[in-house]
């Protein structure tokens, strides 16, 4: 079991990282044709971790003809189900072994807590490519119900080369989530991770050469939104783009897609995720645990995060009186010490975007910021769903509370938005509780917790939080797979009917 590190162990380890330089292409580190450069900063203190090779539609051509022709000669999609599988394995082992200086990496780049790089983020990113892994040798083709005169099989088969644009959110354990199953299904890969957090994902590639996937199967190009994302939606040689993201760029590639090739497009963007408490509820301790927990894990910077609790007039004070002792316990401060919970967002830009919300309500807990990077827990109360607060994805550590009067009132006001990615509902009322999840609008509804499932529940989202494929379990390999038809009429055998 993984354990926690010392703060100055952590920095010891930090001091000794060898920070990539460069990005990924065909098996070798790669800087831009046109020699830019982009730095990446360190959120909790400003600092310049490195200097990334700032890429263009020039290098992704070059990246997508490396993938293209990995493609083309199969020396990936072609190998053995059980080889692919080996590697994989391979590569989930070499993360575990380094696991402890990925997590540094990872919150030294992102500003995530080394509480949860450590403990969370590494442990299912290894656990995300075993699973896949051993998925590949286990999926089965299909042989339809044809006549007695002919056979008809449905096989699938890998879509080709496919591009990833990747969140800055979750940087490891969102690339294991697309790279695992599409791996798995045989695709060759180009992948933008964010470019505010680009390290881990250039580590990856090398592990993932290391462990034996070929040169050109995986490639990572580093580089602005719209220097390298909009050319890998435009790019004509890229057959499926996977895209985890705000809603607002995840329309941007659909847009890529209808005036290039027409590739297909998954989606999985923001969310609105309602809470809904009811007034029937005993354990009120372990409810606002798991509402405090959802609301700020990740500095709630968390598509699927707890954004609005709907809680029943009855009940409210009671379970804000325990939440605020909750939260109380995620402590804000530097992100390599593992006593913290809460680490500085991302980016300035984003520290003002959260912060700009914390007068739209009244303030019942926190609402303080520090050093212009780091907004601690709050809760603030508004009088309707129709605040700004409570229609807007905020992205932060804000967590909005609306009093109902009756379990009616709280779907309706839950359903009450343009997303639909995740949802939860306290009641100890059984029957309530499934006519609730059958409800609400939300691709995953957790019943008596907060949470997305596991690698074996599909996660994605309604409405403008996504569509077009789910991460995580067998259903996300159906997104980097296409299904062929093969009919084989028995009629044109000179054989007789037996």
């Amino acid at each position: 079991m993984t354990t926690l590190l010392t703060k100055e162990a952590y920095y010891q380890i930090a001091e000794k990282l060898v920070l990539p330089s460069k990005s990924f292409i065909n098996g070798q580190p790669y800087s831009a044709k046109s020699g830019k450069l982009f730095q990446t900063t360190n959120p909790a203190t400003g600092e310049v971790l490195a200097s990334l090779p700032a890429c263009s539609a020039e290098d992704v051509d070059y990246a997508v003809s490396c993938a293209k022709a990995a493609w083309k000669d199969g020396r990936w999609s072609k190998q053995h189900p059980a080889s692919r599988k080996q590697v994989l394995i391979k590569l989930a082992e070499l993360i575990e072994a380094n696991a402890t200086e990925l997590a540094v990496m990872e919150s030294l780049d992102s500003g995530k807590t080394i509480y949860d790089c450590q403990l969370v983020d590494l442990h299912e990113t290894v656990n995300c490519l075993r699973w896949h892994a051993e998925a590949i040798d286990k999926i089965y083709d299909q042989v339809s119900p044809a006549s007695n005169n002919h056979l008809a099989m449905v096989v699938r088969e890998p879509v080709g080369v496919v591009g990833l644009v990747l969140p800055w959110n979750f940087p490891l354990l969102m690339m294991a989530w697309k790279i695992g199953p599409a791996l798995a299904a045989g695709c060759t890969l180009v992948i933008k991770p964010a470019a505010e957090t680009s390290l881990t994902a250039i580590r990856v590639a090398e592990l993932a050469l290391e462990a034996g996937v070929p040169a050109g199967v995986l490639n990572i190009v580093t580089g602005s939104g719209r220097e390298v994302g909009e050319p890998i939606g435009r790019h004509m040689d890229i057959d499926a783009v996977s895209f985890t993201g705000s809603t607002e760029t995840g329309r941007r590639f659909l847009q890529y897609s209808a005036e290039s090739n027409l590739k297909e497009v998954v989606l999985e963007m923001g969310g609105k995720n309602p809470c809904v408490v009811m007034d029937d509820v005993k354990n009120i301790d372990a409810v606002a645990q798991h509402i405090v927990n959802g609301a700020f894990w990740n500095m709630g910077e968390n598509c699927s995060a707890i954004s609005r609790l709907i809680v029943h007039k009855d009940i409210k004070d009671k379970l804000l009186e325990k939440v605020y002792g909750y939260a109380d316990e995620w402590k804000v401060g530097d992100p390599l010490d593992p006593q913290f919970r809460v680490g500085p967002l991302v980016s300035k830009s984003h520290y003002e975007k959260v912060s700009s919300y914390l007068d739209d309500g009244k303030v019942l807990y926190g609402g303080k910021t520090h050093d212009g990077r780091y907004v601690e827990p709050t809760i603030i109360d508004v009088p309707s769903n129709s605040a700004k607060s409570a229609k807007e994805e905020i992205f932060g550590p804000i967590l909005v509370v609306i009093t109902v009067d009756s379990f009616k009132e709280a779907i309706e006001i839950a359903n009450e938005t343009v997303y639909g990615l995740a949802a939860s509902v306290f009641t100890d009322n059984g029957t309530r509780a499934m006519r609730a999840a059958r409800a609400l609008r939300a691709g995953t509804v957790t019943v008596n917790s907060f949470g997305e499932g596991d690698i074996t529940t599909p996660f994605g989202g309604f409405g403008q939080s996504g569509f077009g494929g789910r991460d995580n379990s067998v259903h996300a390999h159906d997104q980097y797979t296409q299904l062929k038809t093969i009919w084989l009429d028995l009629n044109t055998s000179e054989e007789e009917e037996v």
